[in-house]
């Protein structure tokens, strides 16, 4: 009867319940935290300097589109039991296995140069020279991978991650109005080449090559069965809400501050987007929120970031690849993981630059699409069970829902280069 207490049956299946979606949580919300990577923030924070909310509706549009995306990898990875890379191979031969390796390693670069620089630019807030900031962040990204478990680098990410929210008090302590933003958000320049170009990059910063493979690959190392499907979904929904509201929470603090004063600033590097805050914020909470939400986007993607790529490979070539085999027993893998760690560290501390990148990156990603988003939902036809094929109504909604998301990608990264 209403109002009745639970019975003990009742709360033994609730607990049940919450303990089995704690055990499958994590790869979806690691590999979401790691989506607003450096490169997505930088990113969206241009976004609402040049065009004010004018992109901010396109962030929430995205939050369906990357749960349809990521949802499949669950799906492949749980039915499958198999990482991305490996599957392609299977399924598809050789050839289009190293194509699709091809694509994460110009993926892989592009990514760990901009989180890098990242972590330089907020060692650099602090007058620490990227000489010393870098080797310490490669150090303990290097350890908790060599030291741990599947499930301890994933609470690490998580950890890690988290610094992110620091961004909601930047967008809260910018003060936004209301209507503007409203008003902002419906009213979109649809022909002006310049918005097009950065549609592509917000685009491009949400769906990326590594984020396929890394939660494929993530799902089929923590052993997750057919029974956790949908504790997997709701990990991977909750992460991509979270993840998008942290991108328009960047957009409209830029937005509300910097495009407000300054609509012809440049944002290239952490300490542009710090400084250029710091008037509305204070230096030191401006410097220490930010810095603190852009440390956690750049560590947490580059771990996502090279794993992917460590598994991606091995999945290709063949070589053993697991977080739960001693480095002893994987050479290759924890190798690999450990070559991009260092490349990507020792590039940035030499080329100091590249963070003027972090815009063309997310382009690249764009341009990406048809082939990342074509061989998923290949995948997702040929490879897994027939009772959890895509078909019917929901294969065409997801057929037209990539295709348009492409098409927009690839136009826009075209028109914002003057080549339509």
């Amino acid at each position: 009867m209403p109002g009745a207490s639970l019975t003990p049956q009742t709360t033994l299946r609730a607990a049940s319940r919450l303990r089995r979606f704690l055990a499958v949580f994590g790869p979806g919300l690691v590999v979401m935290l790691a989506d607003t990577d450096v490169g997505s923030v930088i990113t969206a924070g241009q976004s609402g300097v040049q065009w004010g909310y004018r992109l901010l509706l396109l962030q929430l549009v995205l939050v369906p589109i990357l749960y349809m995306v990521q949802e499949l990898t669950v799906r492949l990875a749980i039915f499958t039991g198999r990482g991305h890379g490996e599957l392609i191979r299977d399924t598809f031969g050789p050839v289009w296995a190293w194509v699709s390796a091809i694509g994460l390693c110009i993926a892989t670069v592009g990514a760990l140069l901009t989180e890098f620089s990242g972590v330089a630019g907020v060692g650099e807030l602090y007058g620490l020279p990227r000489f010393v900031s870098l080797p310490i962040a490669a150090i303990a990204l290097l350890a908790v991978v060599f030291t741990g478990s599947y499930r301890r680098v994933e609470r690490f990410a998580i950890a890690v991650g988290l610094f992110e929210l620091a961004f909601f008090f930047v967008a809260w302590a910018a003060h936004p109005d209301g209507t503007a933003l409203l008003a902002g958000a419906v009213d979109i320049p649809y022909r002006n080449p310049e918005y097009l170009y950065l549609a592509a990059a917000n685009i491009g910063a949400v769906i990326m090559p590594w984020m396929v493979f890394y939660q494929q690959s993530a799902v089929a190392d923590k052993g997750l069965r057919p029974e956790h499907l949908a504790a997997a979904r709701w990990d991977t929904a909750i992460g991509a809400l979270i993840t998008q509201l942290i991108m328009a929470a960047v957009l409209i603090a830029c937005a509300a501050t910097i495009g407000r004063g300054n609509p012809n600033a440049t944002l290239s590097t952490v300490g542009d987007m710090a400084q250029a805050l710091t008037p509305f914020l204070g230096t030191a909470i401006g410097n220490f929120v930010f810095g603190m939400g852009v440390l956690g986007a750049g560590m947490v993607a580059a771990i996502v970031v090279s794993l992917a790529f460590a598994w991606g490979l091995g999945e290709v070539t063949g070589y053993r690849r697991s977080l739960e085999m001693h480095p002893l027993e994987a050479r290759w893998f924890y190798g690999v993981y450990a070559l991009c760690v260092v490349a990507g560290a020792a590039i940035v501390a030499v080329w100091p630059d590249l963070v003027s990148l972090n815009v063309g990156v997310q382009v690249m990603n764009a341009f990406m699409l048809p082939l990342v988003l074509g061989f998923l939902i290949a995948l997702a036809v040929k490879a897994l069970p027939h009772a959890h094929r895509l078909r019917g109504t929901y294969l065409w909604v997801v057929v037209l829902v990539a295709a348009v998301t492409c098409a927009l990608g690839v136009f826009g990264g075209l028109s914002g280069a003057g080549l339509v």
